[in-house]
C-alpha cells in the first residue's frame, strides 16, 4: 500500500475557513497585540497568515502564556493529561 502524503492542513477546509465578511486584509492590533506572562488565551487560527501556526488539532484550546520568544509567545495547553508547550504568533491567538 502506498502511505497518502499531506501536510499539516489536511482536512482543515471547514476549521481554516474564514466567513466572508472577515475575508480580506489582516487585522493589524490582532497582529501586534501584546500579552503578559500568565494571561490566558484560546488558540484561534489565522488562515491568511501561516507562520508560527500551531498544530490544528490544539484549535479553540485555551492555553497560559509563559514567556515570549522573538515576535511570538510561549504557551502551555493541556493535552489529556499532558502539559505541551506551544510558541504561537499573536494573530492566532485570542483574550480569554
Amino acid at each position: 500500500m502506498v502511505t497518502r502524503l499531506a501536510g499539516g492542513r489536511k482536512k482543515s477546509r471547514n476549521k481554516m475557513k474564514k466567513s466572508f465578511r472577515t475575508r480580506g486584509k489582516l487585522s493589524l492590533t490582532k497582529y501586534f497585540q501584546e500579552f503578559k506572562k500568565g494571561d490566558k488565551v484560546i488558540l484561534r487560527a489565522e488562515p491568511a497568515y501561516q507562520k508560527a501556526l500551531y498544530n490544528l488539532r490544539f484549535h479553540n484550546k485555551v492555553g497560559v502564556i509563559i514567556g515570549k520568544k522573538g515576535k511570538c509567545y510561549e504557551l502551555t495547553i493541556k493535552d489529556g493529561g499532558k502539559l505541551k508547550k506551544l510558541i504561537v504568533h499573536p494573530i492566532h491567538l485570542t483574550r480569554c
